[in-house]
């Protein structure tokens, strides 16, 4: 795993981008490199974090061995040592230097072309291609967007980097907030690609690369190589296949994935929380491994944010070598100020907290650690796909106009006042936090279509861009209905819409940044596109049975791991943000919350913010999830003074 950074200027100037790959040292602290083509005005530069070939023969930027070609790279080719015989096949003159998959990578990027090496390669990955023939430069990522990549013109720049500090670092960077895309991270509590915080630059979409030429000048639409929408509606068209085959199937690409992902020539273990994700990972390496894994996780004190119980126990069932730790309020705060450096531009997903210090653990004794990631997004795992199906069902059996009715009834409805009076009646017929329930409840019954409900469901805040002074709200693929693809129904719909935002912009950057923030290469065994691909053709049947979800994945992971140890509810990878911040976290978040401050940095209107953080000090309403999108944005303006 490694950090990129290049520019495309009037001057190739070595000296800027080794300052640019230094901000990212972090992504690569063993070996850095820096190359430029001084007639064209070109230079990239890498950080190299070795995982295989640990010799010179990986050292980037590489060179192809004609002169033509030269390439920064970020990520891993799981199948590079298949593609070097299928490049040996077709032209059996190559002269191997190494084993790195850099190598493979510029081979098959100057045999096969650009898209033709996407096309077969297997992996994760960003990386930049100049073709110096040409004088054209290409930038790529990841069908499933792993590995980041953010480029685009500043000044008389074109910059392109592993993240946007090291673009930072270029004397022609402009630093202008986004509005838009502040009013997208205040739905969303992430910033969604194609959209960087700041103007100018954007963030690649997975599976696509873009071209640019004309001194960097110019550069079109980015072009998809791999279009999930297809693979989506053919797999759904063609779902097929008896429980016995899938299971045996899906157990046999697990294998395969995971195997491939254990390939290192440095120490590797595997996260492991306990769920069924993770768990499945886990138990799949240790069955391929002659020596107990490593496995690591975390742990809290506070009640209903602890799984380290259950993983220890699955750790005990397959003899991993298992590491915990449990963690104080206090370490996990400690890192909060160190988040807008790690996240580099606002992010406020409170789980980014965990994931770091998991990482940090694993980090002291594996450079490589294999994460559970994805298969809620592929196997139908999340409650809310429940809940907005059973929620849309219902719906659809009242007319429109009593919904839109009843929604203004329960706007205007006193909960707190109706709370109090249900105090008197027996517990059963109680219910909590009516104050925040009823509005919630009543935004929902006024929407017109399923897909418009779960945008509701998965939006923070629901009119973003009158928080925001000056910004209009982007449209995005979770607003606009009609851009999804032909699928038969609201589930698979939900499914297809979270992997091409929530998955790649939420859960995928918590990973990367949290794991690369201390040198740590995390692997997504689940994301490989081979599976992807099957769990689209898996007939809903067998991802959905006898209430519950993943069941295809929890009939494989029941062949290593009793059911009894498994089968538990659903618990998140959290921290209780909602009771830190009426506590230890309050006087960090007055400060920041400040009405006079906000009204001076001229980002928000004060006045409803300043509304919500009383309400919540109060416990009049529970605004957590609001707030720390606002306080994550306010920690990193204040990291980032010159941000205007």
């Amino acid at each position: 795993m490694c950090g990129i950074a290049g520019f495309w200027a009037s001057r190739a100037d070595l000296a800027v981008g080794e300052r640019m790959a230094s901000l990212i040292e972090s992504r690569g602290p063993d070996d850095s490199g820096i190359w430029g083509d001084e007639q064209a005005g070109v230079v990239l530069a890498h950080r190299r974090l070795s995982i295989q070939d640990l010799s010179p023969a990986g050292h980037q930027p590489m060179g192809s061995p004609c002169g033509r070609y030269s390439l920064v790279y970020n990520g891993e080719i799981y199948n590079h040592l298949d593609l070097r015989k299928e490049l040996e096949a077709d032209d059996g003159g190559f002269d191997w230097r190494g084993h790195s998959d850099t190598e493979t990578l510029l081979a098959a990027l100057a045999h096969w072309g650009v898209r033709g090496a996407l096309e077969r390669v297997n992996g994760m990955f960003a990386f930049a291609l100049w073709d110096k023939a040409e004088r054209i430069l290409f930038l790529a990522r990841d069908r499933m967007g792993e590995k980041p990549l953010y480029y685009g013109r500043s000044g008389d720049a074109f910059l392109f980097g592993s993240e946007l500090k090291a673009l930072a670092a270029h004397p022609d960077w402009r630093n202008k907030i986004d509005r838009d895309a502040l009013a997208l991270y205040l739905r969303h509590n992430y910033v969604p690609a194609p959209w960087s915080i700041y103007q100018g630059i954007a963030k690649l979409k997975p599976a696509h690369f873009v071209v640019i030429h004309n001194g960097g000048l110019e550069f079109g639409e980015p072009q998809c190589y791999w279009d999930l929408g297809t693979v989506a509606e053919q797999g759904v068209a063609n779902a097929t296949g008896r429980a016995d085959e899938l299971v045996n199937e899906l157990d046999g690409l697990l294998r395969d994935s995971i195997g491939r992902r254990m390939a290192a020539d440095v120490p590797l273990g595997a996260f492991l929380s306990g769920g069924y994700d993770s768990t499945t990972v886990a138990a799949l390496m240790q069955a391929q491994s002659e020596q107990p894994i490593q496995t690591f996780t975390i742990g809290f004190h506070e009640e209903g944010y602890n799984e380290a119980v259950h993983a220890r126990a699955v750790a005990e069932h397959l003899g991993t070598d298992h590491t915990e730790l449990y963690i104080t309020y206090e370490q996990a705060m400690a890192v909060i100020p160190k988040l807008p450096a790690i996240y580099d531009e606002p992010f406020s997903d409170s789980s980014q907290i965990p994931t770091y210090l998991v990482s940090e653990l694993a980090s002291k004794q594996v450079t490589v650690s294999l994460s559970g990631d994805g298969g809620d997004e592929l196997f139908y795992g999340y409650d809310r796909y429940f809940k907005a199906e059973q929620i849309w069902g219902k719906l659809t059996c009242l007319p429109l106009p009593l919904r839109k009715l009843a929604a203004v009834v329960l706007a205007r409805a006193p909960g707190n006042g109706l709370e109090s009076v249900m105090q008197l009646l027996p517990r059963k017929f109680q219910v909590n936090h009516l104050a925040d329930r009823l509005p919630k409840l009543a935004e929902i019954l006024g929407h017109q279509s399923g897909e418009a409900l779960y945008r509701e469901m998965v939006s923070h805040a629901k009119n973003p861009a009158r928080l925001v002074l000056g910004a209009t709200e982007p449209e995005t693929i979770l607003s606009c209905p009609d851009r999804l693809p032909s699928l038969p129904g609201l589930r698979e719909r939900m499914m297809y819409l979270d992997m091409m935002t929530y998955l790649p912009d939420d859960i995928l950057t918590k990973v990367d940044r949290a794991s690369m923030a201390v040198s740590l290469e995390a692997r997504v065994p689940l994301l490989d596109h081979r599976l992807v691909e099957f769990a689209w053709r898996v007939p809903f049947e067998y991802k959905y049975r006898d209430g519950q979800g993943k069941w295809l994945l929890r009939q494989v992971l029941y062949r290593y791991v009793p059911r009894e140890l498994m089968d538990r509810p659903k618990m998140g990878f959290g921290v209780p943000i909602e009771q830190w911040l009426r506590g230890p976290l309050r006087e960090w978040a007055d400060e920041l919350l400040d009405e006079s401050r906000l009204r001076n940095e001229g980002f928000f209107d004060p006045e409803p913010i300043c509304k919500m953080w009383r309400e919540h000090v109060t416990g009049e309403r529970r605004w957590h999830y609001y707030l720390w999108d606002i306080l994550m944005f306010q920690a990193w303006l204040e990291a980032n003074p010159k941000a205007h």
